[in-house]
């Protein structure tokens, strides 16, 4: 079978995926599943809609192309805020997008009556983590401005958390969230639907039933895909965490130094590496390397197996302490974290195996 491939494990997303559902479903909350992170994959995006979520939400249009064209029938959420150029695809594609300008709103309102109809939205307000959305106290601005365009519908509220600014969920932070919607429905005579103000990180105050009643609706992608909360990445009980395994072939083994020989400079990334004098090990040169994967994400399934580090398209790979003999032609297998799974999906030299 072709290397290097990551293999797909449909059977363990939708278990996954039915884990995550009944966790939040217990408290009332619905939950799209986000496939950006394996570049809208139609049959993983299968697997999530068997395993119970309510749409399918992804932050590239193309993606989304992809699912429809292959025949995925769901409700779909665009996660990016759109741009300018492609309202009228948006309006076309989905039925939902998350927004913040009303430059934009006033784009997509022009561009639904367009094509006669209503394409909702879910304003969001940014609660520290520094990504997108208004600030609070900016929000009622934006809200009026939605309320104003003929062709929008608002669905709801919504903020991002723990994606750049690392901030985490918090009583604080979700509470003022739910205020800012009474205030908004109080002030617009308005009922909105939706309270969309988790993701991964948002587990941990789930399960505690700390998660204020009023929030409704969250994003999933890596506690499905890879079963791990986003906080400190801890596996998720009852998931699993190696539904995507990623297969490289040994092209070279041989036995050299742990140091590198003569005068040393930067390397081709304009890194300066710090090797410690090990002595000799056994080393093997992978068909895998920085232009298929974040290299610093991935760990090896054997015991013995260290990663040592990649050029643009090798992984080098200390095998000295491996149980067994390893062979030019070979496999090594790996498991992804969110940054390198996303880099393999994208990767056009890495073939994607559904099981």
């Amino acid at each position: 079978m072709t290397a290097p491939r990551v293999t797909v494990d449909l059977d363990k997303l939708e278990h996954n995926t039915r884990t995550i559902v009944g966790l939040c479903q217990s408290r009332n909350i619905e939950v799209c599943g986000v496939t950006k992170a394996t570049c809208g994959h139609p049959q993983v995006a299968l697997a999530m809609l068997r395993g119970g979520v309510c749409a399918i939400a992804d932050s590239r249009l193309e993606n989304i192309r992809r699912m429809q064209a292959a025949g995925v029938d769901a409700s779909y959420i665009l996660l990016r805020i759109p741009s300018l150029s492609i309202v009228d695809d948006v309006v076309e594609a989905v039925s939902v997008s998350l927004n913040s300008e009303p430059a934009l709103l006033a784009a997509l309102s022009d561009a639904a009556q367009r094509r006669g109809q209503i394409h909702e939205v879910i304003l969001m307000v940014d609660l520290g983590d520094l990504r997108e959305g208004v600030w609070p106290d900016e929000l009622a601005v934006l809200v009026k401005s939605a309320l104003e365009f003929p062709g929008i519908r608002v669905r709801g509220l919504g903020t991002n958390l723990a994606c750049f600014g690392g901030v985490v969920p918090s009583e604080a932070n979700m509470g003022l969230l739910v205020d800012l919607a009474a205030e908004t429905e109080q002030d617009f005579a308005l009922q909105l639907q939706w309270l969309s103000a988790i993701n991964s990180s948002g587990l941990e105050m789930i399960a505690a039933d700390r998660m204020p009643a009023r929030i409704n609706h969250a994003r999933i992608g890596e506690a499905i895909l890879l079963g791990r909360e986003t906080t400190r990445r801890k596996p998720w009980p009852g998931t699993f965490q190696d539904a995507f395994v990623i297969h490289a072939e040994v092209l070279e083994v041989k036995r050299k130094p742990s140091r590198p020989l003569g005068t040393r400079t930067e390397d081709a990334f304009g890194g300066l590496t710090r090797f410690e004098d090990q002595g000799e090990k056994l080393r093997v040169l992978l068909n895998l390397g920085r232009e298929d994967v974040d290299v610093a994400g991935i760990a090896p399934c054997e015991p013995g197996v260290v990663v040592l580090g990649a050029s643009s398209d090798y992984t080098v790979v200390d095998v000295s302490a491996s149980a067994g003999p390893v062979r030019v032609g070979d496999e090594l297998a790996f498991i992804p974290n969110y940054s390198a799974l996303l880099a393999l999906m994208t990767s056009e030299y890495v073939a994607k195996v559904t099981l």
